[in-house]
């Protein structure tokens, strides 16, 4: 069996998997969201470290499992939120800035000003951005008391939330290439924290974790801990990693996309690292033993969250599932563009300043075309992202993987593979973070392959819940592409 930890940023998931792959527990419980001031947002923790041990006793429960049963752990986490902590007593030292934290956005925008954003995006693939940990850590060393000197001295460590766990369980302190690649810190070409980022930002290295293959051997876990399960961690990546992972996305030019509150497109981008393109970030995808895959991946801010608006905002639909009918109403969009930018835009075109825009209204537009083009808008994105990547791959995408609460409305999946033009393949588990932890303990404890993975005869070969193929027409495919491009220029007219 293997345990599967998915610490994720509203709750931690816990799934078991037998020697198929196959999941045979599960359990799942929120925690507690810290918003001290506007734009600020925190985690507790030493909450995280309760209920994903809560959790992982109730996964190994429902599995039957038996002290003995446990072949290997994986973890897979969101990604760039920053821990603090004591390394003699293992408490935090502050609560944890969560990834969704914009508090340095200002401290990004000297940074920019001062001509850094080539280095880093030259060092790290990523942009200035409070998205990511380096200015979060930079941040804690300012304003907690006493912390610089502590962690120059090593009696404060920083980490993600892979590496506050994978220290409770084993006692180390390391992380993972995917999660290191988060950071603004690492050298993603050299594989390493980075001298110069380092003083940029005033990090000392001694305060960070080691930084390791993701399938490998974190850690013995503590007799003490896990209800007696002993295990070794072998397996760790950043939360969309592990989906692109749990896809089976191995081989370059395969991609997915996770349909959430915003959708992160990640397509695999092989073993040498690729041209940043613009508005699309480089990433590490995985490492196994001494081979690095690299990624392009896009944040697109606003998918599902738009959905809610319409529901929690302008009341137009009491559930989610409802636009899914009300797009059927109709037999085309009949001019009519939303552009979600309810946040600004994310990749590729990242514009704080663009505004939600809704365009082709006439006297005979319902509700139905709202909901529809808030579906479309959802595709478009994707499509941009797709576009932009493809300039910087070795080879085209040849079909998008999905998952994420989106992905189970039918319309809109055939939408996306009619206006991508290509299929849209649904895998057979709906936990595909989860699943691509436990690939990687799998593959890091000798039980699996990566070529176990790859292609339809792979031993575990990612099985499909549903297929979507393209059947649109390329000129009819070409009008709706630009219709939604005249929309875009418009939504980024504003201030």
């Amino acid at each position: 069996m293997i345990l599967a930890i998915d610490q994720g940023t509203t709750g931690t998931s816990c799934l078991v998997f037998d020697e198929q792959a196959e999941p045979i527990g599960r359990a799942y419980r929120e925690f507690t969201q810290q918003f001290p001031q506007p734009g600020w947002v925190e985690h507790d923790a030493q909450e995280i470290w309760q209920v994903t041990m809560a959790v992982a006793g109730e996964a190994l429960d429902d599995a039957g499992a038996r002290p003995g049963d446990l072949t290997a752990l994986g973890i897979a986490n969101q990604r760039e939120t920053v821990c603090v902590w004591d390394p003699d007593s293992g408490e935090p030292l502050h609560r944890a800035i969560v990834w969704q934290d914009r508090r340095t956005a200002g401290r990004c925008e000297q940074l920019r000003e001062q001509g850094h954003e080539a280095l880093v995006r030259a060092r790290t693939g990523l942009v200035l951005d409070p998205y990511f940990s380096a200015t979060k850590i930079e941040w804690l060393l300012e304003h907690v008391e006493g912390l610089r000197e502590r962690a120059r001295d090593g009696r404060a460590l920083f980490g993600t939330v892979d590496s506050w766990l994978i220290f409770k369980l084993t006692g180390e302190h390391v992380t993972d290439a995917t999660n290191a690649s988060r950071t603004l810190l690492y050298d993603i070409g050299e594989g390493r924290w980075d001298p110069e980022l380092l003083e940029l930002f005033g990090v000392p290295e001694r305060s960070l974790p080691r930084v390791q293959s993701s399938a490998g051997p974190f850690g013995r876990v503590r007799a003490d801990l896990l209800h007696g399960h002993a295990v070794t961690v072998h397996g760790v990546a950043g939360d969309q990693q592990a989906a692109l992972f749990g896809h089976a996305c191995v081989d370059p030019g395969t991609g997915k996309n996770t349909y959430g509150t915003g959708s992160f497109v990640l397509i695999n981008a092989g073993f040498q690292r690729p041209r940043t393109p613009p508005g699309v970030l480089v990433t590490a995808a995985c490492s196994v033993g001494d081979a690095r895959a690299y990624a392009l991946e896009a944040s697109i801010f606003v998918t599902g969250a738009a959905v809610q608006w319409l529901r929690d905002g302008l009341g137009i639909i009491e559930r989610a599932e409802q636009t899914e009918a009300l797009a059927r109403e109709l037999d085309g969009n009949d001019g009519v563009y939303f552009v979600p930018a309810l946040t600004g835009l994310g990749s590729p075109h990242w514009d704080p300043h663009a505004r939600g825009t809704i365009v082709g209204l006439t006297r005979g537009s319902t509700r139905a075309h709202i909901a529809r083009a808030t579906l479309e808008a959802i595709a478009y994105q994707t499509v941009d992202a797709v576009r932009a990547m493809e300039h910087a791959c070795p080879q085209p995408l040849s079909e998008l993987r999905a998952d994420g609460g989106a992905s189970t409305n039918a319309w809109l999946m055939q939408f996306q593979a009619d206006v991508l033009g290509v299929p849209v393949a649904l895998g057979a588990q709906s936990e595909m973070t989860a699943l691509g932890a436990a690939y990687l303990a799998g593959v890091g404890a000798d039980l699996w392959t990566v070529s176990d993975l790859r292609g339809e005869h792979g031993r575990l070969a990612v099985r499909e819940r549903e297929r979507y193929e393209p059947r649109m027409r390329d000129d009819e495919r070409a009008r709706l592409l630009a219709g939604w491009a005249g929309a875009l220029s418009r939504a980024r007219c504003g201030p």
